[in-house]
């Protein structure tokens, strides 16, 4: 048995993204002529290459949920220095068909030379020596993303779902016990290289939707899995570990972070996934080779504008 959505925005399809893109062309007069597709996964994101804007439409409730939260990080980040990707100065989110969009400032002058690691270390020295903003951060709480997202599946077999519940159950048990090195405060909280964009003033980080106040071996985690789970061409974690000065994999708890980075990267379609069955393959392969505890698999990325 497959289960279907619980979503209260809805199915997403092509035709409505871009019916969402005509309502805030109506609402802003941006011009929307031209919208390219970047990716979609959680959030659909457009290039609008008339109006030099991206434009994040959040495809699921729990990314909904943090729109908010996103808007107030990249805030805080341009007050801060930091360097990220900017929030169009009007305001924001747009509400459009019962979907929540944020518009950016598109990062111009792209260079060819993919970041490194190094790009990576440099941001997040940056980052973790920020004061947190005023209003404060949420707690890092990933279990509590990773439940959100199980309240909401679409085209996922009950029985995968139902393990994934009780996976959250035993890791929550194991994350309790951890004894951090690092000390804690605000994190980017999904730091791998698919979130650096390399332009011709510098690389920049985009994606806050998992930034919070955690321990910081988290913003360690997702380039060590990447190194271990994936055949990327470069090996951009030995360029952080070297730059920052800590190897989170030399540390204890690393066995259970990397679990739960797996799971995250496992239950990260479970909400849209019915809806974008170009995706299923890979994901059948992440999600069969999880609940077998094969940790030697090769997982692939996903195809990057499906």
């Amino acid at each position: 048995m497959t289960s279907g959505t619980s979503s209260p925005i809805g199915r997403i399809t092509n035709e409505r993204l871009h019916a969402v893109l005509a309502g805030v062309q109506m609402m802003t007069g941006i011009d929307v002529t031209g919208a390219r597709l970047i990716k979609f996964t959680n959030n659909a994101v457009f290039a609008l290459p008339h109006s030099r804007v991206v434009a994040r439409i959040a495809a699921s409730a729990t990314m909904t949920a943090r729109v908010d939260k996103v808007i107030q990080v990249a805030r805080w980040l341009q007050q801060g220095g930091v360097p990220a990707v900017r929030l169009l100065p009007v305001e924001q989110p747009l509400i459009v068909d019962n979907l929540h969009v944020t518009l950016w400032d598109e990062v111009r002058g792209e260079n060819p030379a993919p970041p490194t690691g190094v790009d990576l270390a440099r941001i997040l020295l940056q980052w973790h020596q920020l004061n947190p903003p005023e209003e404060g951060l949420p707690s890092w709480s990933p279990l509590a993303e990773i439940r959100s997202r199980l309240t909401e599946p679409n085209g996922v077999e009950a029985d995968d779902v139902a393990y994934l519940r009780d996976e959250c159950d035993r890791l929550e048990e194991q994350i309790a016990s951890l004894a951090y090195e690092l000390p804690a405060g605000p994190i980017h909280g999904d730091a791998f290289m698919g979130n650096l964009i390399n332009a011709m003033t510098g690389v920049v980080i985009c994606d806050f939707d998992s930034s919070c106040n955690g321990p910081r071996e988290w913003d360690f985690v997702p380039l060590a899995v990447g190194k271990l789970r994936f055949d990327y061409p470069a090996d951009d974690y030995s360029g952080l570990t070297n730059a920052y000065g800590f190897d989170v994999t030399r540390w204890a708890g690393f066995p259970v972070l990397r679990r739960l980075r797996e799971l995250k990267l496992v239950t990260s379609l479970v909400p849209v996934l019915g809806s974008r069955p170009v995706l299923r393959p890979q994901w059948q392969i992440r999600m069969d080779t999880y609940r077998s505890g094969d940790q030697t698999t090769r997982w692939s990325t996903y195809v990057r504008a499906a």
